[in-house]
């Protein structure tokens, strides 16, 4: 299926009617969030303005309707990774995923010098949980060195765990270079050491065809915003028997079967015993809209397209002299750089007087700028409704980046 970008363009309002400092906006911030096609809104609006209710609580029909909407979300979810509806529980967002295996399942599988793995690439989310998780567990943080790329490899995991490992939790593909990391050639090594193997794909979901399944990862954590969903709604997926053994971390209505005065406490089985509290049922509506609309596409088809988005953008950014790239080699849609003798934060301000949304900073992996001998990056992340012709405008603007000073004095 070939794809037609000019008809994607036009689900999306902000690509049409959106200017930045006079200029139509180039939103090549992906990797932070994503915009939202209509009928994601539209769907939204829809629950809102036709059968607000909450759901698994009322015996009326609104509620009935709000029940099978949510339910049949989580339904399309399951399909959309190849897992079992049980095995989706609904969060608000990657961060929330992550805290929930980290302070509900690592805090009460490990103990005393026992070692959970992560990598200095990470994203703030998949590591200073864990940190907590130490402290309270008295376990051992150590780190999986990276390649010349950034990647986390097989061979460098084999490496570093011993008879102590017992979690390594690493993003499917990093939000900062881009890589796509050796999980599954890792998830299998691990599981010959009984390893539980935990993966951040908040940045492959979006972009990729997942199948957890194959991977056979233990849990698996994405965001609804990084694909055209909307904010607040997140997934965990977790082998049903690990959900099982998962404590839950938000207690309240909904996710108990029952209680007394004495304090006992039967909760409902996985996922429902999760989602303490009203859910968010917008989020989990829009959330399947947006991965339908993803499907209709072809996630295959995304995939490669962001690739020769990435190839044309590093083919014309290596002509310029006063660009720094750290991640050429990765396939991902995620080109992270410096212009230089220019601070990542003053291009980020120049490119916005261009137009152009870029992301500039650490990117809440603020371990990485050690590796990478840099104090902080700027990183332009596309998807599937960007275009080449945006990237000659942003090529060119990188041209004049040292010109940076104009966009504080025009």
């Amino acid at each position: 299926m070939s794809m037609d970008i000019l008809k994607i363009r036009k689900d999306f309002k902000m690509l049409n009617h959106h200017f930045m400092q006079g200029h139509p906006l180039i939103y090549f911030d992906n990797a932070a969030t994503s915009l939202k096609p209509q009928c994601v809104l539209d769907a939204i609006q829809d629950y809102y303005q036709n059968y607000t209710s909450n759901v698994h609580r009322g015996d009326y029909d609104l509620s009935v309707q709000a029940d099978k909407a949510y339910e049949s979300a989580r339904e399309v979810v399951a399909d959309f990774i190849h897992a079992s509806a049980k095995e989706i529980v609904f969060t608000s967002g990657t961060t929330a995923s992550l805290n929930l295996v980290a302070f509900g399942y690592g805090l009460t599988h490990l103990s005393e010098n026992d070692e959970i793995l992560l990598n200095e690439a990470e994203h703030a989310s998949n590591i200073l949980p864990w940190y907590e998780v130490a402290k309270k567990t008295k376990a051992i943080i150590k780190y999986i060195p990276l390649n010349q790329e950034g990647k986390v490899t097989k061979e460098a995991f084999l490496k570093t765990i011993t008879a102590h490992t017992k979690i390594v939790s690493l993003a499917h593909i990093s939000n900062v270079l881009g890589c796509q990391n050796e999980v599954k050639e890792i998830i299998e090594e691990a599981h010959q050491r009984n390893i539980i193997v935990v993966v951040d794909g908040a940045q492959s979901a979006p972009h990729l065809p997942i199948n957890v399944k194959e991977l056979d990862c233990d849990f698996f954590a994405f965001s609804g915003h990084k694909m055209c969903g909307p904010t607040g709604i997140g997934v965990l997926y977790g082998k049903y028997h690990l959900l099982e053994e998962t404590s839950s971390t938000l207690l309240g209505g909904g996710m108990n079967a029952k209680f007394d005065e004495c304090g006992n406490i039967l909760l409902k089985k996985p996922p429902f015993k999760f989602e303490g509290g009203t859910p968010p049922i917008e989020g989990a509506i829009g959330l399947k809209a947006a991965i339908q609309y993803l499907q209709k596409i072809g996630m295959k088809e995304i995939e490669e397209y962001e690739k020769s988005l990435k190839q044309y953008a590093i083919e014309k950014l290596k002509q310029l002299d006063n660009v720094i790239l750290y991640n050429e080699h990765t396939t991902s849609g995620i080109v992270t750089f410096n212009i230089k003798d220019v601070f990542c934060q003053d291009a980020g301000s120049y490119f916005n007087s261009k137009g152009i949304a870029v992301r500039s900073g650490h990117h809440c992996a603020k371990i990485l700028p050690y590796y990478l001998k840099v104090n902080g990056t700027v990183r332009a992340s596309f998807y599937f409704y960007n275009t080449k012709e945006e990237i000659d405008v942003f090529v060119e603007a990188c041209k004049h980046g040292g010109d940076f000073l104009d966009a504080f004095f025009q």
